[in-house]
C-alpha cells in the first residue's frame, strides 16, 4: 500500500507537477482553439466534420504529444525509466489513427467522391496539435492560417483557373433501343464535353440499357451548363429517362 502513501499521492501536487500541469492545460486550450478555427470552415459549409470534430481531434493529438516533454514527472515522478520514451512512436500512431477518421468521411456517391478534402483537413488538424504538443506554437499558428486559408481561398483559384469541370450522367433508354458509343461521343464532342476515359458502364434490366459516364468539358467551345445540358438531352431520340449531376472523379 506504499504507492498509496500519504507522501506518494503528495508528489502528484508537487510544485513542478503543478507546474507542469498548467502547461498542459494552456497547450490543450491553445491547441482546441486551433483545431475549432479550421473547423469553422468545414461547419460553415454544412459538413459532416464540423468544429467540435477538429477541437477533439487537435487537442488529442496535443495532449498525447505534450506529456512526452516532461517524462520524469510521470506517475507522479515514481515511474522507472528503463529507457527514454521515444515521441516518434507516438506521432506515427496519432497520424496513422487520424487517417482512419479521415478514411471514414471519405464518400463515393456514384461517380464522384466528396469528402476528400474533409479527411485532409482533419489530418492536418492533428498536425496542428502535435506541433502545440512538441511546443512549436508559431508554427501551430501559421499551419492553422495556411489551412483555413487553403480551404476558403483555393476553392476560388480553381474557379478562376481553366480547368476541366465534369458531369456525371445516367442515361436509361427506351426498351429495344440500341445506343452506340460511337455516336455518344460524337454528340458529346459536338456539345464540348467528352467522355472519360474508363468512366462509361452499361447496366441491362427489363429490356432496357442504362449507361453510366462522366462527361468533361473539352478545350473547344464553351460547354453548356447542367440546366442547358439537360433540356438538350431531353429532346434526344430513345432516351427514357436521365440524371445529372456536377461531379468530381
Amino acid at each position: 500500500m506504499d504507492s498509496l502513501s500519504l507522501h506518494s499521492l503528495a508528489a502528484y501536487w508537487s510544485a513542478p507537477e503543478i507546474a507542469a500541469n498548467i502547461v498542459i492545460f494552456l497547450n490543450l486550450l491553445g491547441a482546441l482553439f486551433l483545431g475549432l478555427v479550421v473547423g469553422y470552415e468545414r461547419a460553415y459549409h454544412g459538413r459532416a466534420a464540423g468544429m467540435r470534430t477538429y477541437g477533439l481531434v487537435c487537442m488529442a493529438s496535443a495532449a498525447v504529444t505534450v506529456i512526452f516533454g516532461s517524462p520524469n514527472l510521470w506517475y507522479g515522478g515514481h515511474a522507472v525509466m528503463t529507457t527514454s520514451p521515444d515521441p516518434s512512436h507516438v506521432l506515427q500512431g496519432i497520424l496513422t489513427g487520424i487517417g482512419f477518421l479521415g478514411a471514414g468521411v471519405i464518400l463515393r456517391e456514384g461517380l464522384s467522391i466528396r469528402g476528400l478534402t474533409t479527411a485532409a483537413s482533419i489530418w492536418s488538424s492533428s498536425a496542428i496539435g502535435v506541433l502545440v504538443g512538441v511546443g512549436f506554437y508559431a508554427a501551430a499558428i501559421l499551419l492553422t492560417a495556411l489551412s483555413a486559408a487553403c480551404m476558403v481561398w483555393v476553392s476560388r483559384l480553381e474557379r478562376w483557373l481553366p480547368s476541366h469541370s465534369g458531369v456525371a450522367i445516367v442515361v436509361r433508354f427506351n426498351r429495344n433501343f440500341h445506343p452506340r458509343e460511337e455516336v455518344l461521343r460524337r454528340v458529346a464532342k459536338e456539345r464540348g464535353y467528352e467522355i472519360a476515359a474508363g468512366s462509361l458502364s452499361i447496366t441491362f434490366a427489363s429490356g432496357q440499357p442504362e449507361w453510366h459516364y462522366v462527361a468533361v468539358t473539352s478545350g473547344g467551345k464553351k460547354a453548356p451548363s447542367v440546366s442547358e445540358l439537360a433540356g438538350m438531352m431531353s429532346s434526344y431520340e430513345g432516351v427514357e429517362s436521365f440524371q445529372l449531376a456536377h461531379c468530381r472523379h
